[in-house]
């Protein structure tokens, strides 16, 4: 069973229009009730001496003080009775002049690099992510949240955002690009790390296992090129022993890492690469081959393969909970919450990179935020603007009207009291 409702503070950002306007009837009936009282009293001890006198002195000087304080709060949002008197109708008449008033009131005293900066440093924000990532379940929604808005992103990039990415943006960027002095000093860096001999090792792995495995494939394509008058015994054995000796030169090159064809090859490669970025002809050759390769139909779609492999590879992984990728991604935060505790001088950094950045958004769109004050206030019409301020202040301005009637009571009896004196 629920508990009593609590009534909303009017003067609370969460209350209604509603709630505020019930609340403001409710103050200004008591602030005519004081000045009803105020006056019925008057009535009744009008010209009566002693102690009745002071009451009917108070009486006076309090319905003065309640007319001049309500003709002061009414002044502010209309024509008190409805008459033009100079100088009332304030907040309709000048609501633009408030509206840029506040804006700069608030620029000036809010909007401050030296505000903002203390106000950042002092919340230590650093601290307080460190201390709320060190819960498991904040963790877990951190990294379930980043997987849903990276598979979401990734689901929203079409085949034809690629098709026109590679066209319009990387196709056009790789023809103005001269890519025989990059590749050649790709090249020449991979020579001088040995980082080729990988790929040598491998290759001639593979085409020496792939010669034992098919040798009837070797007889078909030497077979082809053998002269037609010679005896078919003669062939096969040529060919035979051919494939033998590929089979045992490879087999050489494979284990002797110093061999003759190894140093031919790297002796061709890293010519290649000086041609490249010395040899104009080297370098048309190497352009005219790119630009090929760029028209051929296959680019695009070898691109968008790709990228479809590489989404779904992707939202796959993001979509599973236990998978490797949310779990690694689990380990990062925790690892980063656990240093961002653990270490004063990256907190520091942090917090001094959170209010340099609230200072440059300030510094550079703060008169934006500000001109929202007055480009709403000037939006408004002048009596629906009154309305507006009306309804949030407008409760606390009838104690005005409340204090006057008793602050304008007491002083009505002190001065009756000093006449009497006097007198």
């Amino acid at each position: 069973m629920s508990g009593p409702s609590i009534p909303l503070d009017p003067a609370h950002p969460g209350a209604t229009d509603a709630t505020r306007r019930s609340a403001l009837r409710r103050m200004r009936t008591l602030a005519v009730s004081l000045l009803v009282f105020a006056a019925v009293v008057y009535v009744a001890t009008l010209s009566r001496d002693g102690f009745w006198g002071f009451v009917n002195a108070g009486a006076e000087a309090s319905m003065v003080g309640a007319m001049a304080d309500w003709f002061a709060v009414t002044a502010l949002f209309k024509h008190p009775l409805g008459l033009p008197i100079p100088h009332t109708a304030l907040i309709p008449k000048r609501k633009d002049d408030l509206g840029k008033g506040l804006e700069d009131f608030v620029g000036e005293n809010f909007l401050q690099e030296d505000i903002i900066r203390e106000r950042i440093l002092s919340v230590g924000i650093a601290k307080r992510v460190a201390a709320w990532l060190a819960v498991p379940a904040n963790a877990q929604r951190v990294v379930d949240e980043a997987a849903d808005l990276a598979a979401i992103g990734l689901s929203k990039v079409r085949p034809d955002h690629i098709e026109s990415l590679v066209n319009d943006a990387l196709v056009p960027r790789f023809r103005e690009e001269r890519v025989a002095p990059l590749l050649g000093g790709l090249l020449d860096e991979a020579l001088a790390d040995d980082l080729h001999h990988g790929l040598v090792d491998l290759a001639l792995e593979e085409l020496h296992d792939w010669l034992i495995a098919n040798p009837e494939t070797v007889h078909e394509v030497i077979g082809e090129r053998a002269p037609w008058w010679a005896p078919d015994s003669v062939n096969t054995y040529v060919i035979n022993r051919l494939h033998q000796e590929m089979v045992r030169w490879l087999s050489e090159i494979r284990s002797q890492p110093e061999h003759r064809a190894r140093r031919a090859l790297d002796s061709m490669l890293q010519q290649l690469a000086t041609d490249l970025q010395d040899n104009s002809e080297t370098q048309e050759r190497a352009e005219r081959l790119k630009n090929r390769i760029l028209d051929h139909p296959a680019v695009n779609r070898t691109a968008i393969t790709m990228w479809a492999a590489l989404r779904d590879a992707l939202v796959k992984s993001l979509d599973d909970p236990t998978g490797a990728v949310h779990q690694r991604l689990l380990l990062e935060v925790d690892l980063f919450a656990t240093r961002l505790a653990g270490d004063g001088a990256l907190r520091d950094r942090l917090d001094q990179a959170a209010a340099d950045l609230a200072v440059f958004a300030v510094d550079r769109y703060g008169d934006e935020v500000t001109a929202v004050i007055t480009h709403t206030i000037e939006r408004w019409d002048g009596k629906e603007a009154a309305q507006r301020i009306e309804l949030h202040v407008g409760r606390d301005l009838q104690f005005i009207r409340i204090n006057g009637t008793i602050v304008g009571g007491l002083v009505g009896v002190l001065i009756h009291t000093a006449s009497v004196a006097l007198g």
